[in-house]
């Protein structure tokens, strides 16, 4: 088969689990600022991580270290450099230079969530480098650690094609959709309380739904190429990450629920 044809084969693998996120009953749920706090306290970590996901792809596919040397082809390193200088160096609502994960929190923030177990965490893993302490130390929640833990086997497997078909199937290229479904009444609900958290939303669906899609497709058909076995890999890789992200989204569900 061509890239084309197993491109066209793992997205129609993928359907039915993107259709389940996207349609997620989570959404139907989010009634009021209490809910829409769950909602980020759990969100903020799929955020979060998204980050140590793209800078392991990134340290993979390009030169990091002192002294350089040029590695892999320059198509590759361009694609994945430009991904990172929008996810890493973005514009908030008002112009200055934050990272996506830098303005969600500021979206927490104004929206009244709670942003001590993410603090609590990134401060705890600086010191010991370990996800177990840190998880504890802070108290996440059970859903956002296995969710994270998922992303980091990807991460921890050195390898790039998996690394690239996670971050494009099971985050880049699914995000708009599954943000859409979100922001639909989002904005007439909670008018003054969560425009940093709709500029981030409005934001993702402008640049992830367009330009960064594209670029991750084109990286992640680069690194497969026409290798069955690493497509087959890339496969199940991201089916196991859209299986993470629905069980993070049944967490928020059970906890909003529980609240109600």
């Amino acid at each position: 088969m061509n890239q084309d044809s197993y491109i066209d084969h793992l997205k129609s693998a993928i359907e039915p689990l993107r259709q389940q996120i996207i349609h997620h009953k989570v959404y139907s749920v989010i009634n009021d600022l209490d809910d829409l706090n769950i909602f980020m306290k759990y969100h903020v970590f799929a955020v979060w991580d998204f980050m140590s996901l793209l800078k392991s792809l990134q340290k993979k596919l390009t030169c990091t270290d002192v002294p350089w040397f040029p590695i892999g082809n320059a198509e590759t390193r361009f694609l994945i450099n430009e991904i990172v200088v929008g996810e890493e160096s973005d514009v908030d609502n008002v112009g200055v230079r934050k990272s996506h994960f830098e303005i969600y929190i500021d979206a927490m923030r104004q929206s009244g969530a709670d942003t001590t177990c993410i603090e609590t965490f990134i401060d705890s893993l600086k010191k010991n480098k370990e996800l177990e302490k840190a998880y504890e130390k802070a108290k996440v929640p059970k859903a956002a650690q296995s969710f994270v833990n998922n992303t980091f086997q990807v991460i921890q497997s050195n390898k790039a094609h998996l690394q690239a078909a996670t971050f494009t199937f099971g985050r880049e290229d699914l995000i708009p959709g599954m943000f859409i479904s979100m922001i639909r009444d989002i904005d007439s609900k909670f008018p003054d309380s969560i425009s940093v958290f709709k500029y981030y939303l409005e934001r993702h669906i402008e640049v992830d739904g367009d330009h960064h899609s594209h670029l991750a497709l084109a990286m992640t058909a680069s690194l497969c190429c026409t290798d069955k076995q690493y497509w087959e890999e890339a496969q199940e890789a991201t089916i196991s990450s859209l299986q993470s992200r629905i069980a993070l989204w049944d967490g928020v569900y059970e906890e909003i629920v529980s609240r109600q």
